[in-house]
């Protein structure tokens, strides 16, 4: 098993894997994803996020996408993974522990206070994987998001400042 850093020779791949991850989560309809924005916003001169790759014998068995965040209580920035998807095939034989493990050591050598991600809450098999790490679920915490037509009303609402 080796995990690499993707590169900008990876789009196509990475967006394939994106795709497979959809399907998997049953959100294929919400992926927009291309590979030109993916080549941007991962390998341009601002990239937004990291990607990491397994391969096992030259075929690929998964990836992790993942960037920073920032927690004003730690007071140092975290690690967000926001895909883990490891392909079928794959799955039970430690691809998905040697993924969250290498983000483990990236947040710990990044000096990141939290390494954090969401999961489905149908999804007790990933559930349980994570448990088994050591993960703790937030319960407490509701997930808020504004995105498309509303996120558009909103940030057309007003002006605030020059």
């Amino acid at each position: 098993m080796q995990i690499r850093h993707g590169n900008v020779a990876d789009i196509n791949l990475i967006l394939q894997l994106i795709r497979e991850l959809a399907d998997f989560e049953r959100l294929a309809h919400e992926v927009k994803s291309d590979a030109e924005s993916l080549a941007e916003h991962l390998f341009g001169p601002t990239p937004r996020a990291e990607v990491l790759i397994v391969e096992i014998e030259a075929q690929t068995a998964g990836f992790a996408l993942y960037f920073h965040n920032f927690s004003t209580f730690v007071g140092r920035p975290g690690l967000y993974l926001e895909d883990l998807f490891v392909r079928p095939a794959f799955r039970g034989v430690g691809v998905g522990r040697a993924l969250m493990v290498r983000l483990a050591q990236i947040a710990v050598e990044r000096g990141c206070g939290r390494f954090e991600w969401w999961v489905l809450d149908w999804n007790q098999r990933a559930i349980d994987f994570y448990r088994s790490l050591g993960a703790e679920p937030m319960s407490e915490w509701t997930v808020q998001r504004v995105s498309g037509d509303a996120l558009e009303r909103l940030a057309a609402s007003g002006t605030i400042g020059p």
